[in-house]
């Protein structure tokens, strides 16, 4: 009696490598105990203070720490390589462009989901405690992923353009920050403008799941905003391997 075996992917090989080397590194639950200590604050502080049973605040300013702490976990992932010249190891392997992007993102996205699963003390609290309004808790968390799944792919897009990690950080901070506040500027731009500008900015996307209205525009606006990144990184990648 035989058993065939079956090698993983190259992609699901290198997405295990880089969690495990997040799980190890001391880095990654410093950037964890920060996030949750401001997206603490925020909760707690509309819960005891205002005296509501909502996340209203907590959703409201979490693409503005996702745009600081998403580029914080992903700056290492192809910069490291690049610097330290293990990714011309990689790709002597049997691994293109595509698997080790793919590989790379889905890694940064689960260190950003592993983000949220804390906070989700903070809708039991609120539940448990209050007459929480399930529609926009669910809501909120849906934008909450579809969010690290953009910001994620701009990270390590950025990490795919630069050796130097710090480079890499401040590049992906920019680029989320930007996606994350251009809405907030409308006010004072033409009308003509103002509709354009709306629906490149991920914040107003992700404020319309927050509210508990999933549209379908919306989801579409950050499945193509992830594409986008994966597709520049992995072009940045293969134009750097070829170089």
């Amino acid at each position: 009696m035989s058993t065939k075996t079956s090698a993983k992917p190259a992609w699901a090989v290198i997405m295990w490598r880089e969690l495990s080397a997040h799980v190890s590194s001391p880095v990654a639950y410093i950037v964890t105990g920060l996030f949750l200590i401001f997206s603490g604050f925020l909760f707690f502080s509309t819960f005891f203070l205002i005296n509501r049973a909502e996340l209203r605040s907590f959703f409201s300013l979490l693409p503005i720490l996702f745009a600081f702490f998403i580029p914080a976990l992903t700056m290492r992932l192809f910069a490291e390589e690049r610097r330290s010249g293990t990714i011309e190891t990689l790709f002597t392997m049997p691994v293109s462009p595509f698997d080790a992007t793919l590989g790379k993102f889905l890694a940064a996205f689960g260190f950003s989901v592993l983000l949220l699963v804390p906070t989700l003390c903070y809708a039991i609290t609120a539940a448990f405690l209050g007459d929480l309004d399930p529609g926009p808790v669910i809501g909120g968390y849906l934008g909450e992923l579809l969010l690290a799944a953009g910001y994620s792919a701009v990270g390590i897009y950025a990490s795919a353009v630069t050796k130097n990690q710090i480079v890499a950080f401040f590049i992906a901070f920019s680029l989320c920050a930007l996606l994350t506040l251009v809405d907030k500027f409308l006010i004072i731009l033409p009308a003509p403008v103002v509709g354009l500008l709306q629906f490149f900015s991920a914040g107003y996307h992700f404020d319309s799941i927050a509210r508990g209205i999933v549209d379908s525009r919306d989801i579409l606006y950050f499945i193509s905003l992830t594409m986008l990144f994966l597709w520049m990184t992995v072009n940045a990648t293969d134009e750097r391997r070829a170089a």
